[in-house]
């Protein structure tokens, strides 16, 4: 009896899962039928718009720092899993605060190619290849209005649930692609794609929201395709998701033959490249840790060790720490200095406190950090230590944060580091630099970056000419200068460049 009524109960979820993907199949043939979908293998399409740059906002609390973009195309080949993606980028008349290039010089062709499971960029003559971005990249083409219905009518999980979105009833039809992401789409009662979503691993925010909606739809040629698209990426807690990209769309053309996307080989046989650390001595007990992008600074004192910047991410930061613990055995990290909140300058943070250091940031970054960047929820996309953990800080949420609003010592009574907030920089509203008096060495990110011995050295910007001021109203008596993006230079390169004494 037990085993009859355990199966009476099976197959009716069975029966309602077969009716809920028939429903789904049914909305989605209806969209399908109504942009045309049968008879597009392959969509180009032209306008103009702007693109924003994810996680370089000026404050946190800010919107993605926007670029104009003209000339913009973008070419997708369904049956080949390819786009081409082309437009020139320029400041505009946006304001120029915030990171990412920001203010742009000129105008700056982009081009971003995907074919299949090999994506690269074509700014130059050759081919930059992205091994770790293909996998969105393609997503992305499933995240079309066309494409979408194409993935979800092939989708064995497909299923449908009504809801309302901005006032309107939608029918959101939910599938998973790639094995691995959840899609959403919404459909209007006029069998228009309206919205797709889905989520994507960030350093920073974890799960992010990756979400593009489709508005004003016309007719090309028997083809229905919308001319506004707008796009989010962000953090669904704080802010919704911020402003990525807007297009106008202009024209719309269909099964044009596109060439077919040849792979460079040296895209086809590149691999995310392995974390790197390379450490040299700056003085007795002050480590640089390089060999990347991005560097870092191990500082020991007495009875513990603080390091300056955690950049990009958990892979980034483990193998800082192991050098570290290298460098100087037996003593702890107990604090982590963040020089701003830029996403590739805060992506490691996470590691560090996991491991029970304490983070030292600008006030202005206290709530993003404490109730985002440090939120001890599941990371669900790529784990990492802090979310397979449950922290000591997740029951009050309270994590462990200090700040700096004019001046902050780390000291053990013998040797002191100072932090120090930047002013007047339109580059970020956060930032600090990180200054060692007995050693007179300075680090900064993102201000100065010495060049390499014999290269071209930077031109004086804004950001220069900020640290130069803080410099001379603070009256730090500076020997050297360590980039946590360059190399290390002495205070008369410096001035070289900025025409000071």
């Amino acid at each position: 009896m037990v085993t009859t009524r355990w199966l009476g109960i099976a197959v009716g979820v069975l029966f309602a899962a077969s009716t809920a993907a028939q429903d789904a199949r049914t909305v989605l043939r209806a969209a399908a039928d109504a942009l045309g979908v049968r008879n597009v293998q392959s969509i180009e399409y032209t306008g103009n718009g702007y693109v924003a740059a994810v996680g370089q906002n000026f404050t946190p609390d800010q919107d993605w720092p926007r670029f104009e973009v003209i000339n913009y195309s973008r070419t997708i080949d369904y049956q080949n899993r390819s786009s081409r993606e082309e437009y020139v980028r320029r400041q505009g008349a946006f304001p120029a605060r915030g990171g990412g290039g920001t203010p742009l010089q000129g105008e700056q062709p982009q081009r971003f190619l995907t074919a299949g499971n090999f994506s690269w960029n074509l700014n130059s003559s050759t081919p930059a290849p992205l091994p770790a971005e293909a996998e969105i990249r393609e997503l992305d083409i499933w995240l079309s209005p066309h494409g979408f219905l194409k993935a979800a009518l092939e989708a064995a999980d497909v299923s449908a649930a009504e809801s309302t979105f901005e006032g309107q009833k939608v029918t959101v039809i939910s599938f998973t692609a790639q094995g691995k992401y959840r899609v959403n789409g919404e459909i209007t009662g006029d069998n228009l794609v309206a919205r797709t979503q889905t989520w994507i691993a960030n350093p920073v925010l974890g799960d992010t929201l990756f979400d593009h909606r489709y508005s004003n739809y016309r007719d090309f040629g028997g083809v229905r395709f919308p001319t506004l698209l707008h796009s989010h990426q962000g953090d669904p807690q704080v802010s919704g998701g911020r402003n990525w990209k807007e297009i106008h769309v202009q024209n719309v053309r269909v099964n044009l033959n596109p060439e077919r996307l040849t792979v460079p080989d040296s895209v086809r046989t590149a691999t995310i490249p392995a974390v790197v650390v390379e450490s040299s001595k700056l003085a007795p007990g002050v480590w640089r840790i390089a060999g990347g992008t991005h560097h870092s600074v191990a500082v020991e004192f007495r009875d513990f060790v603080a390091v300056v910047e955690a950049p990009l991410n958990e892979a980034r930061s483990l193998a800082v720490i192991a050098e570290t613990r290298r460098l100087i055995p037996g003593k702890p990290i107990r604090y982590i200095v963040n020089t701003h909140h830029h996403f590739d300058h805060s992506g490691g943070l996470r590691t560090y406190v996991a491991l029970g250091a304490t983070l030292v940031t600008h006030q202005a970054n206290r709530d993003f950090y404490r109730n985002v960047l440090l939120h001890p929820a599941r990371r669900t996309l790529e784990p990492d230590l802090l979310s397979n953990v449950v922290p000591r800080f997740a029951d009050d949420r309270e994590p462990p944060i200090e700040t700096v609003n004019a001046r902050y010592v780390i000291s053990d009574g013998s040797r002191t580091l100072d932090l120090y907030p930047v002013k007047g920089l339109a580059h970020a509203g956060t930032a600090l630099i990180a200054y060692l008096p007995k050693e007179k060495i300075l680090i900064n990110a993102d201000l100065y970056s010495p060049p390499a011995p014999g290269a071209q050295p930077p031109a004086a910007n804004a950001s220069f000419r900020s640290l130069q001021q803080t410099i001379q109203s603070l009256g730090l008596d500076v020997e050297r200068h360590v980039g946590i993006h360059g190399e290390v230079a002495s205070h008369a390169d410096f001035l070289k460049i900025a025409g000071g004494t």
